[in-house]
């Protein structure tokens, strides 16, 4: 919509000091050598965090964002690392927006509160593809990060619920540090596979 867009502009290019974080999804670091190579989508990217990281390893990557301002600055630290990212702005709940089904070995999504886009988003991934999902929670602890109203955060089990038909391989509900203060966070890797005997992740190879 486009007063989504003009408000996520004036975030990116206002003196207010919003940031978002220039390190990937810490999961996403901990577990990109074990997920799929190949094609990577980035939803909601802002700056570019996981997209970029992606990038630097090898994914072909599309990353899409609503805002102009988003993109310019995720462009530019692009350029300064030196890797090639598919930049798209496009609104995502947008009924005309299409991406194509099955198509993406990994995708990510941080901080952009998507419940009710995830089974288009789960289309997208290709077999055995992996979604890697973080976002804010609602908190009783005192909070430091996250939205203003906990209409933008998730209950307990809200991202869980909504994966369930996918293979779980990870999920976390905790506080954790995000752009030096604590945040309410819940993260999700799941994979495009469902039943039957299955091949997991060997982590303790990966720290």
């Amino acid at each position: 919509m486009a007063d989504d867009r003009e408000r996520w502009n004036e975030k990116y290019s206002g003196d207010d000091d919003f940031e978002l974080p220039e390190d990937p999804i810490p999961e996403l670091a901990r577990r990109v050598d074990t997920l799929p190579e190949g094609r990577a989508l980035d939803v909601a990217t802002g700056t570019g965090r996981n997209a970029i990281y992606l990038a630097e390893r090898g994914y072909e990557v599309e990353a899409v964002d609503i805002s102009d301002e988003a993109l310019k600055r995720a462009r530019r630290r692009a350029t300064e690392k030196g890797v090639d990212v598919e930049w798209i702005r496009a609104d995502l709940t947008d009924p005309e927006f299409d991406l194509e089904t099955g198509a993406y070995d990994v995708i990510t999504v941080s901080f952009f509160a998507a419940l009710e886009l995830l089974p288009d988003l789960k289309e997208m991934l290709a077999p055995g593809g992996v979604l890697v999902y973080e976002h804010h929670l609602r908190s009783s602890d005192p909070i430091e990060i996250g939205p203003s109203s906990d209409r933008h955060c998730y209950r307990s089990n809200d991202l869980l619920r909504a994966c369930l038909d996918l293979t779980i391989l990870s999920y976390e509900e905790r506080r954790r540090e995000v752009n030096g203060g604590t945040a309410a966070v819940a993260t999700l890797v799941a994979r495009n596979s469902s039943g039957g005997a299955q091949s997991y992740p060997n982590l303790s190879d990966t720290h």
